[in-house]
């Protein structure tokens, strides 16, 4: 049993005991009731009127709401309701508790009154008044008992004759809407966990696919790299294919991972790099630094990667010296990225497809670092600029 369901029962034991003890201490309160409780547990009233209002709860909170108010078929709840009213109206179960407990209480006022009387005037003729005295006290006593009894009378015929069991309906009332209550706030916590639960597939789904996205793009210019170096027979062709095979690796195994570690991502972003200096040569400089220590960091994979990759692709010309910046500064909470290149004119399709990279990474790093991440994108003196801070 989960600790939820758990604390459920527990607070659900907790309220109808005390839902229990309602009689007892109301009861106990009223003058001359000097019962013991384990007297008045053995009163069957008082079961009955415990049980009615539990199965009544438990009904309508498990039965009722769920078959029929929660389905909208709210002419069949309201009949069952007032179904159960009529139910509850001709059992009268708090009625039944009140009269069970006064009979006991007339019987025994009438029993104390006696031996009150007898304890004032002596029992026998030793102690008993003149004649005068017992003669004005008898009819005093006859008018007190005459009293006492219609008194009596009258509030039996009042509580046998009463036409509504107005405490009774009340607590008919109050448990219908607590049962209500506590089924509709369970329906909307529930409602909620299945808008979460689908809002986190759709997210884990989205993400797998913007990971698609990027790996088959990123493999695919780093096999064209090879390919420019295997078609002029470079000697440089088998530690290419070497340090793709790492990248590789971390392509296909570690980016299932929402975070991976961050001595991962530098490594194939170094990878990557050296793979692009054999094909580039001298015409272009590229400046890699890593600041900081590494330690036990994680960071979403390919995050970096894909800024590096567009750096490659439209920083470099054939004609044209460029040069390429890419740092990384590794802080105690925070880590900075950062990369600059020079823009050169490229086709309109080219362009797109670095529009649909960049978009893909911001969504990933709301999805990834929602509040936690500052991402900065310019293009100044014909250069562009990105700069990244994720908190970690």
């Amino acid at each position: 049993m989960s600790r939820f369901k758990a604390f459920s029962v527990i607070i659900h034991i907790a309220g109808w005991l005390l839902f229990m003890a309602f009689p007892l201490v109301f009861l106990n309160s009223r003058a001359f009731y000097h019962t013991s409780i384990t007297t008045f547990l053995q009163k069957p009233a008082y079961w009955i009127f415990c049980v009615t209002y539990m199965v009544l709860f438990y009904s309508n909170a498990y039965l009722f709401i769920p078959s029929f108010f929660l389905k909208k078929k709210y002419v069949i709840y309201g009949i069952i309701s007032v179904v159960l009213l009529a139910g509850v109206y001709t059992l009268r179960p708090f009625d039944k508790l009140m009269r069970s407990t006064d009979g006991w209480r007339m019987v025994n006022g009438m029993h104390h009154r006696s031996q009150f009387d007898g304890e004032r005037y002596g029992h026998g003729t030793r102690n008993m008044p003149d004649s005068d005295t017992a003669a004005a006290f008898n009819r005093h006593n006859f008018r007190s008992d005459s009293a006492f009894s219609n008194n009596a009378q009258f509030q039996w015929r009042r509580r046998h004759m009463q036409p509504l069991d107005s405490t009774s309906l009340f607590i008919f009332l109050m448990i219908m809407a607590l049962s209500m209550a506590i089924k509709t706030v369970q329906q909307w916590q529930l409602t909620e966990q299945r808008a979460a639960r689908a809002e986190a597939d759709k997210t884990s789904a989205e993400l797998s696919f913007l990971k698609a996205q990027i790996n088959p793009h990123f493999l695919f210019n780093t096999l064209n790299n090879i390919y420019t170096l295997a078609a002029i027979k470079d000697d440089n062709a088998a530690d290419s294919i070497m340090k793709l095979s790492n990248i590789m690796r971390y392509v296909t195994d570690d980016v299932a991972e929402d975070f991976v570690p961050l001595q991962s991502e530098i490594d194939c972003i170094s990878d990557y790099i050296e793979l692009q200096r054999l094909r580039i040569g001298k015409n272009t400089k590229v400046n890699f630094e890593v600041e900081g220590a590494i330690g036990n960091k994680k960071i979403a994979p390919l995050v970096m990667m894909t800024f590096v990759e567009n750096v490659f692709k439209y920083g470099i010309s054939k004609h044209e010296p460029s040069g390429i910046d890419i740092k990384v500064d590794i802080q105690e909470l925070n880590i900075s990225f950062y990369c600059k290149n020079r823009i050169f004119s490229v086709q309109n399709s080219e362009f797109q497809r670095t529009g649909i990279g960049i978009k893909n990474t911001k969504q990933r790093l709301e999805h990834l670092y929602p509040g936690k991440h500052l991402l900065s994108i310019s293009s100044h003196n014909n250069e562009y600029i990105v700069q990244l801070t994720l908190q970690v």
